[in-house]
């Protein structure tokens, strides 16, 4: 008997049998073919870009009054947390407030291009960088992921800035077109190239996981508040384990989106099942 052997355009690695549960990757509202296409050229050519203003500022306020009132009391653990920087983690449980954030369609609509359907969000945390706080160590997102360098990103993020980024209250700070580099750490003539991102309230820098950056020294005199979500490709572990952090009634009371990117789908074939089965009939079983 000959024994047959799995073809990579098989319908089932291409499908992973999820009929009854359409994918919503690529169902966002549509944003203006031609902006998005200038920013995915830029976003390849620099590794990052900046959405200037796609808040609207009475939205940024609302949604900074109910994150500072959750912020911690405490500070961070080390030089990389900042001792001198507050970070709001589990924000899913404790508010839905930055959830429009991270599926915003613009952003939905860059990931599309970057990213594999059925990217899922990494994590989601907020930072509120106070005065005196030293600048952060200068990283890419996806070190942890241990495949050696050069290679493409596996995951892309955004920061969101609920204060207005400048030169000296810590905005991000990033080194354009490091995205592209070997495994070298950024050398002292690398670090003179760094620049800020600065941007207005209500803007976002979307980067890729592979651009080296980190946060700036806040040498003001005022907090500087940011929400950033953290995006991967489908098929590798996200940072957050929101099965656990995000219980079922919370998550059900997330977008389809939202759902889709907290661990709710399938990348094709099987990868995120339980039981054999979609994730998605967890959130439809009602509590007993």
């Amino acid at each position: 008997m000959s024994q047959r052997v799995l073809s990579g355009d098989s319908e089932y690695l291409r499908s992973g049998y999820a009929k009854a549960y359409q994918s919503t990757a690529g169902s966002q509202e549509a944003v203006d073919a031609a902006e998005l296409e200038r920013l995915h050229a830029a976003l390849l050519r620099d590794g990052y870009v900046i959405l200037e203003r796609i808040v609207p500022e009475a939205h940024v306020e609302q949604i900074s009054a109910e994150l500072r009132s959750l912020l911690p009391a405490h500070c961070g653990r080390n030089d990389f947390e900042g001792t001198l920087t507050q970070r709001l983690y589990a924000v899913i449980t404790k508010t839905l407030a930055c959830n429009p954030l991270v599926e915003h369609p613009l952003v939905l609509g860059l990931l599309d291009r970057v990213l594999a359907p059925n990217y899922l969000l990494s994590q989601l945390q907020v930072i509120n960088i106070l005065p005196g706080e030293q600048a952060q160590p200068l990283h890419h997102d996806d070190a942890f992921y241990p495949v050696p360098r050069p290679r493409p990103h596996f995951g892309a993020a955004t920061i969101i800035a609920m204060d207005d980024f400048t030169a000296d209250n810590g905005a991000t700070v990033v080194i354009p077109a490091s995205h592209t580099w070997d495994g070298h750490a950024p050398t002292p003539d690398d670090c003179a190239r760094s620049i800020p991102v600065i941007m207005p309230k209500g803007s976002m820098v979307l980067f890729l996981g592979t651009l080296w950056h980190g946060g700036g020294a806040n040498q003001s005199a005022a907090p500087r508040l940011a929400v950033t979500a953290q995006y991967c490709e489908p098929w590798v572990r996200q940072q957050e384990n929101f099965s656990l952090s995000v219980p079922l009634p919370r998550a059900r009371e997330c977008s389809p989106h939202s759902q889709r990117m907290l661990g709710y789908s399938i990348h094709p074939p099987f990868m995120g099942m339980v039981n054999g089965m979609h994730p998605r009939r967890l959130l439809e079983d009602k509590p007993s």
